[in-house]
């Protein structure tokens, strides 16, 4: 039932404050915007006793308002919009207030050549825009067929009422978006765990396992028990780092070099001499500070060594290099070796399918914490007419 307004289209003060308790009381438990415009259009709007009213929502992407919500001719039945258009933002009364953010009474629209005609003529037009933290999300717009109808009382309580829309509007929006922000990390978060399990099984993968267990069998049933201590007592440093740091981010870099040490000379065991390797590191007070992401550098090693050891018979140089910033840690690891293999090196599935796995923890890295981890791989066909290889240069950020 509309409020019993004077012949001045005027009413009282409890009258406007009656409509808005019922606004602010109808919508509380409104949790969707749809819920919200059609209370608006159909149980406070009718209050006013208007014979029309559409609102609008801005479509901020096409720059476009779409009636979301209507009262009167507009809305035959139910909750449903008869023949509902699209006004560009910026056309016709209504979008000007889109663009603006103005409200306007509108006396006589047609005497105003913005006027759109949409299901029949009417000639007092009112617009105010629904705005947040300075943003318009939409229109009220309402009509009537006589001229001069609305009044700046009708404009003071739409104002009031589009601003308590507003609020509403931008809060199920800023819920909407928190809950999906929340939902994308809990994704991004479950595939680090994954990713990490992943990294974790690749660098205790039964076949590394099975061959380091082998050797160190080898050698005792060979009579060889001081290289067997020396191989369990390198694997049993290696078994403990890898539990020790596992649910750990990120590592000390002194740290993880004597892991690569550790892990370098067990493989180097593994594959007699059939590979060479250095590893320099810059000798300064940065270097015990410095700290970066776990499980990175192995993952990258293992990839390389059995790339240039496993597919390939010959004897193998791998040279990596440490250079330290206060700002990052830029590993250079150069890998060369004798290539037995006619065709295109760069193209081997078995590196280029092992190497991605790899990339795709430093991207997901990136994503989840921000890292900037840049990352540079290149292969190379022929290096002295006789040898194949590649470069890796990865700049990790110094994360002291």
């Amino acid at each position: 039932m509309g409020l019993k307004i004077n012949k001045n289209n005027r009413f009282d003060t409890d009258q406007f404050e009656e409509i808005l308790i019922y606004f602010i009381t109808s919508i509380h438990n409104k949790n969707t915007e749809e819920a919200i415009l059609w209370d608006l259009a159909k149980n406070c709007i009718s209050k006013l006793d208007f014979k029309d009213c559409v609102i609008y929502l801005v479509d901020s992407h096409n720059k476009t308002l779409i009636q979301k919500a209507a009262y009167g001719p507009k809305n035959p039945k139910d909750y449903e919009l008869y023949k509902p258009v699209t006004i560009a933002v910026g056309k016709g009364i209504t979008g000007t207030v889109a663009l603006t953010g103005t409200p306007e009474i509108i006396a006589d629209t047609s005497a105003d050549p913005r006027y759109i005609l949409d299901d029949e003529m009417r000639f007092s037009e009112i617009c105010v825009p629904i705005m947040a933290n300075g943003e318009v999300l939409g229109v009220i717009d309402c009509e009537h067929p006589e001229k001069n109808y609305y009044t700046n009382q009708h404009l003071r309580i739409l104002k009031t009422i589009a601003s308590i829309c507003g609020i509403k509007l931008n809060q199920i929006r800023t819920e909407k978006r928190i809950k999906t922000e929340q939902e994308k990390l809990l994704k991004i978060q479950t595939e680090m765990v994954a990713l990490k399990l992943k990294a974790f099984q690749s660098q205790m993968n039964p076949h590394f396992v099975f061959n380091t267990l082998n050797a160190i069998q080898y050698f005792i049933t060979s009579d060889e028990k001081v290289k067997a201590l020396n191989y369990l007592s390198v694997f049993s440093k290696l078994i403990r780092y890898y539990l020790k740091n596992f649910e750990k981010e990120t590592i000390s870099l002194s740290d993880e070099i004597a892991m690569l040490t550790w892990y370098l000379r067990l493989q180097k065991l593994r594959y007699d001499k059939r590979f060479e390797y250095t590893l320099n590191t810059v000798s300064n007070s940065t270097n015990s500070d410095a700290r970066i992401p776990c499980f990175i550098l192995q993952t990258l090693l293992e990839n390389i060594i059995e790339f240039s050891v496993f597919s390939n018979k010959d004897h193998a140089d791998i040279n990596i290099d440490f250079k330290i910033s206060e700002e990052n840690v830029q590993v250079d690891v150069d890998f060369n070796f004798k290539n037995t293999h006619t065709g295109k090196t760069n193209y081997l599935p078995e590196y280029r399918k092992e190497i991605s796995k790899w990339q795709d923890q430093i991207r997901m890295l990136n994503l989840t914490k921000d890292y900037n981890i840049k990352k540079k791989v290149a292969l190379k066909t022929k290096v002295k007419k006789e040898f194949a290889g590649g470069q890796v240069v990865l700049c990790l950020p110094n994360l002291i």
